[in-house]
């Protein structure tokens, strides 16, 4: 007598395939997931400029001026989001102007000088036009999805300093 034998379920190297393909179609999502988190976190940071500017702008009008740097600013005297005890740009919460000031959403997870930075310069600061007045510039650190600098960056610059070098995006504006 011949007894035939019937085959149920799959074998060893079946099951390994599959497992191989489940395990690349989760990997393919987790780098797609982190890529669309970047460039949201990016997007979010160019909102945040944005909103800065205008009340920044809107400082301005009010007081003919922007507003001075903190007094416990950080990284080469620059007012950061991250660093100190008072609020990044603390004149725009305290005029109302804002709520709070937006900081960079990685949350702080840089080392060293990296996030929003603000500094406003004295007229004529590194061969600038005097006859503009005092300055500020305005940048980003740690844009995470583009080179140096971000396409969207208007950059700025004195004759003696391109701030475009240190920032990924960066926006300055004088006072006249």
């Amino acid at each position: 007598m011949n007894s035939k034998r019937l085959k149920s379920g799959f074998t060893l190297i079946e099951l390994l395939v599959v497992i191989s393909i489940i395990g690349l179609l989760s990997t393919l999502a987790i780098v797609a997931l982190n890529n669309a988190r970047a460039k949201a976190r990016d997007a979010k940071r160019l909102v945040d400029m944005k909103q800065i500017q205008t009340a920044l702008d809107l400082y301005y009008d009010a007081n003919n001026r922007y507003p001075s740097i903190s007094g416990d600013a950080c990284c080469d005297g620059w007012d950061q989001g991250p660093c100190g005890a008072d609020p990044f740009i603390g004149a725009l919460v305290n005029e109302g102007l804002m709520s709070n000031v937006p900081t960079d959403p990685s949350g702080g997870s840089g080392t060293g000088c990296y996030g929003y930075a603000y500094y406003r310069y004295g007229a004529g600061s590194y061969g600038c036009d005097p006859l503009h007045g005092a300055y500020y510039v305005l940048g980003v650190r740690d844009m995470e999805t583009s080179g140096r600098p971000h396409p969207n960056s208007p950059g700025w610059s004195c004759p003696s300093r391109d701030w475009q070098g240190e920032f990924d995006w960066v926006i300055g504006k004088f006072e006249r």
